[in-house]
């Protein structure tokens, strides 16, 4: 994949837009560090935070300048200099069934001010944005997501869940009492240095991870600046096994408590671990600290483990949200970077409001799953054939939501009869896809 994405120019057609309505739409010039901290204010403003320190700045600027940054400008304001909307995009690995990657088009930072709705500002980002990486051959966009009802319109569907958890401590009692292992208390720094690591090693087994990048593990950890409540009680613990190899960490915060001291909450900030071993051994730490009555986490997968390790699974209570976004820029190269589950003829029949994905396509793979995707004038009326929008295509892509829950929501439509039964033995992930990360 090209290396010069953060130079590809803007959409022509997103600028001329705009600039009907009196704004300008262009790249941010991050090797400016005035306009860069501009373009940070405003995108902090977007999300309800607090002015940028120049310490919040200066990492930031270190650990960002490599993407694709845009603004939107209105030169009639009293500071002309602010963006009044703004994204950033990168191109990123995700990962997808079959252990392997593809290039997909990484989309964050979406604002507009409120001074500024109902102009066509995020409409002009968004096509603007997809517009860019088709242009740049790139089969993929996908973005997470703090808002549901905003992505559809634009051809993205939901593909990877993650669950809140809410547990009990007192009633979370773990089945085995077998205990392996070393865990042991570790600087930020020390997980800074060595989480990257065992997540690379892992991070392709499972659909719908990406690369993370250093900055996002200076904020897991607390090392970066910003948030001092954050930094001043987070806690790192590392798991190494029994031939002294680490195999995983836990990162933590405990707060609360007031006058009943017993009565603590912890929150798991994020949990890495290499195999089940070191998975067990940190989730077992977490909930049995003294002095806590619950533990939360974030962002955990919707098919969590965990559920089964314990005597009683109503300690755990967990709300699914909808987390990683996709939309399907180019159906065929999407369609054939993913291994699928045995042999299969299947056409689909995709619509496509902005037209990217438009059209009839064949998937046929062989035994092994190894698949041949050709865009066609007639599907075979020996394929299993569905006809479904992108937005579904893009839902069913990792495998891990059910085809026959979109037929009965009347998403997808069996145009021949099983069609659907089908669709969900060929595209169905052995593991559950997760996203560990917001970006």
């Amino acid at each position: 994949m090209m290396n010069d994405f953060a130079k590809h120019p803007v959409d022509e057609t997103s600028a001329a837009s705009l600039a009907g309505n009196g704004l300008r739409y262009g790249l941010v010039d991050t090797s400016d560090r005035a306009s860069f901290t501009a373009w940070f204010q405003a995108d902090s403003r977007g999300f309800h935070g607090p002015t940028m320190s120049k310490e919040q700045v200066d990492s930031s600027f270190a650990g960002v300048t490599y993407r694709r940054t845009i603004g939107v400008w209105d030169e009639n304001l009293v500071a002309p200099e602010v963006p009044v909307a703004t994204t950033s995009s990168w191109t990123e690995q995700l990962t997808v069934p079959g252990s392997r990657s593809i290039d997909a088009w990484a989309i964050s930072s979406v604002t507009v001010s409120p001074t500024h709705r109902r102009r066509g500002i995020a409409r002009s980002l968004l096509e603007g944005e997809l517009r860019s990486a088709a242009d740049m051959g790139i089969p993929m966009a996908m973005l997470t997501v703090s808002e549901s009802t905003i992505y559809g319109r634009f051809g993205f569907g939901p593909a990877v869940f993650a669950a809140e958890l809410s547990i009990d401590s007192k009633r979370a009692t773990f089945t085995s009492a077998k205990r392996r292992g070393k865990l042991q208390p570790v600087s930020p720094s020390e997980f800074g240095s060595e989480a990257p690591q065992i997540f690379e090693r892992i991070r392709t087994s499972t659909p719908g991870q990406i690369k993370v990048w250093p900055l996002r593990w200076d904020q897991i950890s607390g090392k970066a600046p910003g948030d001092e409540d954050y930094t001043k009680k987070t806690r790192v613990v590392r798991f190494d096994d029994d031939g002294g190899t680490p195999r995983g960490f836990v990162v933590y915060r405990v707060t609360g408590g007031g006058l009943d001291f017993t009565n603590h909450s912890l929150t798991v900030d994020y949990l890495l671990a290499e195999n089940a071993e070191a998975y067990e051994a940190l989730w077992r730490y977490v909930l049995e600290v003294d002095l806590v009555r619950e533990v939360k986490a974030e962002l955990r997968s919707v098919d969590e483990p965990l559920l089964w390790n314990l005597t009683d699974m109503r300690a755990v209570k967990a709300t699914p949200v909808d987390h990683l976004w996709l939309r399907i820029l180019d159906v065929p190269e999407s369609l054939s970077a993913r291994q699928y589950s045995g042999a299969a003829r299947i056409g689909f029949d995709v619509s496509d409001a902005l037209g990217f994905a438009q059209g009839l396509f064949l998937l046929e793979t062989d035994k092994t799953g190894t698949p041949r995707v050709s865009s066609v004038d007639e599907l075979p009326a020996d394929a299993a054939i569905v006809a479904l929008s992108v937005n579904e295509l893009s839902s069913l892509y990792l495998g891990g939501v059910a085809v026959e829950s979109l037929v009965t929501a009347g998403r997808v439509r069996e145009v021949t009869a099983g069609a659907a039964a089908i669709v969900e033995r060929t595209f169905h992930s052995p593991v559950t896809p997760w996203l560990s990360v917001w970006f």
